[in-house]
């Protein structure tokens, strides 16, 4: 376990580079992710967020750097201590990312299929307990991807992320492609989640309205690295990089407060 002022770091990554061909995405990248917070990974395009996401949770390698999960070196686990890790996060792609050939229960229940040993009935009331977690109806559940709307592809492919009740949650782009009542609602059901099973969160995003309604810290990525972690607050109010500045103060901000965002969550909840 690693500890750093009183919060345990659950991810800690250390001067990660990596380049596609001549084009190098990162140099010296170092971040960490503590325990029970929603994080925001920020950036313009191409800048690797998404990247960076996939090396965290092994899918990539990167060129060279060091990440840490739950205190142990990803580099020196062992196949089954791997294993181990990854029953401990869950993810959600961008659209959900679901098995068009499989309804919605039976998507729910790959990552049981593929970690568990459970009976069919016991999947089958897991997964419906999981749909009623992110707000699915009960006849949701036999329908194919293609028949549902974006919003409910989102909720399906977060009820699978939640599948093994997992620690971490990673999400890539949550909002994106959905109208403003359904961003907001979505939301709102992030945090509901983060507080009711004490989650952390890991969000790759550009939504400002999500920054400021549900997450606790931002990580800004420009310059081939991490330029400035800090509350929304914080980095609206004290932009001290060219980036942060015009996404944080620029037309597009949000005219509202941060506190009065997080009042306004809280009310809802």
């Amino acid at each position: 376990m690693i500890v750093e002022d009183g919060r345990e770091v659950v991810i800690r990554v250390r001067e990660l580079a990596k380049s596609f061909g001549s084009h190098q995405i990162w140099d010296g990248l170092s971040l960490d992710v503590y325990r029970g917070e929603i994080l925001a990974i920020v950036g313009g395009s191409g800048q690797g967020k998404s990247v960076l996401m996939r090396v965290i949770t092994g899918l990539v390698a990167p060129d060279k750097g060091v990440v840490a999960l739950f205190g142990q070196d990803a580099k020196t686990l062992t196949p089954q201590a791997r294993l181990d890790i990854e029953r401990r996060w869950g993810i959600l792609f961008q659209d959900g990312a679901l098995f068009s050939s499989l309804t919605v229960l039976q998507n729910i229940q790959v990552p049981m299929r593929e970690h568990l040993d459970l009976p069919q009935s016991m999947m089958d009331n897991l997964a419906f307990l999981k749909l009623t977690m992110v707000g699915l109806p009960p006849n949701a559940a036999h329908k194919f991807p293609s028949e549902l709307s974006g919003g409910m592809r989102k909720r399906a492919g977060l009820a699978r992320a939640l599948a093994l009740d997992p620690e971490i949650v990673f999400l890539d782009e949550p909002t994106a492609g959905l109208d403003p009542i359904g961003a907001t609602d979505f939301d709102h059901l992030i945090r509901k989640l983060q507080q009711t099973l004490g989650l952390t969160v890991y969000m790759v995003t550009h939504d400002l309205d999500t920054i400021f309604t549900v997450c606790d810290r931002v990580a800004v990525l420009a310059d081939k690295k991490i330029v400035r972690t800090g509350s929304p607050a914080e980095l609206q109010s004290q932009p001290n990089h060219p980036w942060i500045k015009n996404y944080f103060c620029g037309e597009r901000a949000r005219a509202a407060s941060p506190t009065e965002q997080r009042r306004l969550i809280a009310n809802d909840a």
